[in-house]
């Protein structure tokens, strides 16, 4: 399979206006938030990238400062106090009403530098679970337990990609939960290639590139740091097309370098800086060698401001034939 998805999908109208607008909220819990651009990594709603063809949305949740609600977070950036994440999960029930023939991938990931107090506490860990188990969630979650399903299962479903843990609850909660578990104790830091098994009594074993920040010198360039990690993407993308073809591969092409002088934003490592990097960003400079994978299987890949250019998803949906759902499933 072939899916498209967006990085921190949530951010996507994080803007001074919107942090400004929180500043009575974040001032509660003494948050110290930086210049939008370190924090946003879309530029669409969540709508409008699944009417585009984005199939998998990556999402990072925490308690608000009131630690009663989840909401979404990307860092200490408060992304709204007012949209919740049941309150978004509905929006994707909807659009699943509409196009049932669809199977779309909900990762969800604890964000845990949000507030200075947060913590994946086991008030956090129940209220998601509740959140993922009401009589809506169970309609439209695929209750399939470590497998992706077949794709008359996954039709009209959300497939649950689990970057959590229920470390601080009861085992039977994990047992109760469906989806696909990657647990954050396996999930290699800032690596280009991590292996990871989800299901230990099948085998079943995803391989992943998440090298989301290069690891390059001090004061190194735009251009530099783009390079490194578009070698890191496309030689995971490679190994996507070429082994493994009965397991699960997934690849960030979305990246920052925030600790860089001068900070790298995600806007500058996938679109590029101007005239300090005239070949583009990583999007730019994905395309030609996606032009080159066509009737490859390159399994999930996320991008920011995946719309830019505007070849590179279209590119990316037509690598191989969609067999009725959107995203080459």
């Amino acid at each position: 399979m072939n899916l498209p998805g967006t990085h921190d999908a949530d951010t996507w109208n994080y803007s001074t206006a919107t942090q400004q607008s929180l500043d009575h909220v974040t001032n509660l819990a003494n948050i110290t938030e930086y210049n939008v651009a370190a924090y946003r990594c879309q530029d669409l709603s969540m709508l409008t990238m699944l009417n585009d063809g984005i199939r998998v949305f990556d999402l990072r949740y925490a308690f608000d400062v009131t630690n009663t609600t989840l909401v979404f977070w990307h860092g200490p950036g408060l992304v709204s106090e007012t949209a919740t994440v049941d309150d978004v999960l509905y929006g994707f029930y909807r659009w699943l009403d509409d196009h049932p023939s669809e199977a779309l991938f909900l990762s969800f990931q604890y964000e845990g530098s949000s507030t200075p107090y947060g913590r994946n506490d086991a008030g956090v860990q129940l209220q998601l679970f509740n959140t993922l188990t009401t009589p809506a969630a169970r309609q439209y979650f695929l209750q399939t337990t470590g497998s992706i399903g077949t794709l008359g299962e996954a039709r009209g479903k959300i497939t649950l990609l689990k970057r959590f843990d229920e470390d601080m609850l009861p085992a039977y909660y994990t047992a109760a939960l469906p989806g696909i578990h990657f647990s954050p104790l396996n999930w290699t830091d800032n690596s280009p290639n991590i292996t990871l098994v989800y299901n230990s009594s099948t085998g079943g074993t995803a391989y992943i590139e998440d090298y989301y920040q290069p690891h390059t010198p001090a004061n190194s360039t735009a251009e530099e740091n783009i390079q490194w990690k578009l070698n890191a993407t496309e030689s995971h993308l490679t190994m996507a097309a070429t082994t493994h073809p009965n397991d699960l591969f997934w690849s960030f092409a979305s990246s920052t370098n925030l600790v860089n002088n001068p900070p790298i934003t995600p806007a500058i490592q996938a679109l590029g800086n101007g005239s300090l990097t005239p070949g583009g960003g990583v999007n730019q400079r994905l395309v030609p060698f996606l032009e080159g994978m066509k009737g490859k299987r390159l399994g999930i890949v996320m991008f920011d401001f995946y719309e830019q250019p505007a070849e590179l998803l279209p590119l990316f949906l037509s690598l191989l034939p969609a067999n009725g759902v959107s995203g080459g499933y």
